[in-house]
């Protein structure tokens, strides 16, 4: 038996009635909660209900949902059964979802809202293997001649209606668990074409948990963990495991619309979440203070100096804090870092795992001075999440993502292509075995595709993508990804696509803040009609390229953007500019834009303009 089948047996027996998971209830939209005795009963009645459906062991069970409790009891659900889950994003179109569920063969589906009910309506006729269909949201209106599909009660009281037999026959499958068996199937967003099936094992899941046990020290008594991310990302995925394993409970946004909401409520002492969160944070911060009286920024400026020493000269390195500079900081944590602190909702914080992009130097070194521990990592879907992060409680260098977690070997390859290696790597993609041979090579190296160097503490330096990196006509590399974070940070900019592959100079597309803009507008008396009109507005055209030349002003001429357009649209999933972990489509946006692109280049630009 492994122990992820084991798992809600043995934290039932230790934590019984107390609480593990706090969510929203559907219907009145109230917190309420469920104890670890009520999740174990749940999972069970799942688990025989599954096996009524005749889940065979390896099956899989696909979920196409928003995150909620019923998640993460089907996942036990299945591992009782031998059986794998296999995520799909709440905003997967038909079709993305139709794949995921004819390539991974599964035959159960679980839909969460009305929106992904609808599509499953559709799928009946695109997965000929899909024989059930379980609607979670008791709001969804199914259709009057909808005789397949079945609500979540319904499911429940199937495993509760079932004779004995068959609970015996699930108990013996929990028993004969493996650590080799197949844990998850995790579908990468894919950037360039169609996603892959990432394999992820019990032994993968094991090993990670043990190298983050080991080094994040966790208490179980005190700390709540809000589950932000899609539980379809293997990052959210695999700390929510690790807040499962170690007793940590668990609250659960379901609307990620309602995160600011969400976490003034819970206030979470842990919480993953990608960089742009915090460069939101960071500049809603920023904004107050250019509002605020001169005397309270000189008061914040000298805070945010005192916090940097304490916490980043000091506290970072292991070294004792001078008595003057501890009684500074004191001060300030009662007059200002508690209020930054208690505006965002996290007054009581203790670890914010963060990952997926770059976060810049200048946001975390704030974030750690106002006393907010941003915990940067690095990780792929085929690593299982963590290659590395910062260490707790040890010295760690900003401007990296840390050290590789136990177990787990790193190099520097051909062309700086990060390659990694050891126990929680995927063992390859499901149905692709030619994408597995170039992926993971003859001696077991996974080649990530992304670039980076090793300090001389081992820490690891992350660069860019290797099929990012652009080469302009005149022979210099450009990195795309690190001049959109460094714009990223920008109030004004919300998206921002970098183009210069094979062109002369580097050129960029950029999605306006549209509500910064306009406020912008009617400060500045800039009248206009439409978005189209305010973003073609010569006023604001210059006003973004002083800002842009602001932040690019240390870097070769050969790196900064020459020319830009501002789009009266932001990029979308549902247009296939972006993934679902809202990464830039590359290719997609190349094409679709095409003539804006071929604009920037042209002569007469400025003409133009």
């Amino acid at each position: 038996m492994n122990i992820f089948a084991d798992l809600p047996n043995r934290q039932a027996a230790k934590y019984g009635d107390r609480e593990q998971l706090r969510y929203r209830d559907y219907l009145t939209d109230e917190w309420t909660s469920m104890s670890w005795n009520e999740l174990r009963y749940a999972v069970e009645s799942v688990a025989v209900a599954l096996y009524d459906m005749n889940v065979e062991e390896q099956g899989r069970i696909c979920l196409f949902t928003q995150n909620c409790p019923e998640i993460f009891i089907t996942h036990f659900a299945a591992f009782y059964n031998r059986a794998v889950p296999v995520p799909i994003y709440a905003t997967s179109s038909r079709d993305e979802a139709a794949y995921i569920i004819n390539d991974s063969g599964a035959t159960i589906l679980l839909v969460g809202d009305q929106s992904q009910y609808d599509i499953s309506q559709e799928l009946w006729a695109l997965c000929p293997k899909l024989n059930h269909v379980v609607v979670l949201d008791p709001k969804v209106k199914m259709a009057a001649d909808d005789t397949k599909s079945m609500r979540w009660n319904q499911l429940i009281e199937r495993g509760k209606a079932v004779v004995d037999e068959v609970a015996q026959n699930v108990e013996k499958r929990r028993l004969k668990g493996k650590d080799s068996d197949l844990m998850y199937l995790i579908y990468t967003s894919g950037t360039t074409g169609m996603p892959k099936g990432v394999m992820l094992t019990h032994s993968n899941f094991d090993a990670a948990m043990v190298a983050h046990i080991e080094r994040i020290p966790l208490d179980d008594e005190k700390e709540i963990s809000l589950s932000f991310l899609p539980l379809s990302h293997v990052f959210e995925l695999g700390w929510s495991m690790v807040c499962f394993m170690t007793g940590i409970r668990v609250a659960i946004n379901l609307n990620p619309k309602e995160i600011q909401k969400t976490v003034k409520e819970i206030s979470p002492t842990c919480m993953c979440s990608v960089p742009r969160f915090w460069e939101k944070v960071y500049t809603a911060i920023n904004d107050k203070l250019e509002a605020a009286p001169p005397v309270l920024r000189m008061l914040v400026k000298r805070a945010i100096a005192v916090g940097k020493t304490r916490n980043l000269k000091y506290y970072r390195m292991g070294k004792k804090v001078p008595v003057l500079i501890e009684k500074q900081y004191q001060y300030f944590e009662k007059k200002v870092y508690r209020k930054f602190r208690q505006a965002i909702g996290i007054e009581n914080g203790y670890l914010f795992p963060t990952a997926g992009a770059m976060l810049s130097d200048q946001i975390t070194e704030f974030l750690h001075a106002v006393g907010v521990n941003i915990t940067i990592g690095y990780g792929l879907s085929e690593t299982n999440a963590s290659v590395s992060f910062f260490m707790q409680g040890a010295p760690f260098t900003i401007g990296t993502v840390g050290m590789p977690i136990s177990s787990i070997q790193v190099k520097i390859g051909d062309e700086n292509e990060i390659l990694v290696k050891g126990p929680t790597v995927t063992k390859g993609y499901y149905n692709k075995p030619e994408e597995t041979a170039k992926a993971i090579d003859a001696d077991g190296w996974f080649h990530t595709g992304d670039c980076g160097e090793l300090t001389e503490t081992g820490e690891i330096i992350l660069t860019e993508r290797l099929k990012d990196l652009y080469k302009t006509s005149n022979g210099k590399y450009i990195a795309p990804q690190m001049l959109e974070k460094l714009l990223g940070q920008d109030k004004y900019m919300e998206q921002v696509a970098v183009i210069g592959d094979g062109k002369k100079y580097v050129s960029a597309l950029i999605v306006p803040n549209f509500d910064e803009l306009k406020l912008y507008a009617e400060k500045k008396h800039i009248e206009f009609a439409t978005i189209e009109e305010l973003v073609n507005n010569p006023g604001i055209h210059q006003m973004i390229e002083e800002r842009i030349n602001g932040y690019q002003k240390d870097l070769a001429s050969y790196e900064q953007i020459k020319r830009f357009v501002l789009l009266p649209r932001a990029f979308t999933m549902e247009s296939g500019e972006l993934t679902n972990t809202l990464k830039i489509r590359r290719p997609v946006i190349n094409k679709r834009y095409a003539p804006l692109i071929d604009a920037l280049y042209a002569a007469d630009y400025r003409k133009k303009k």
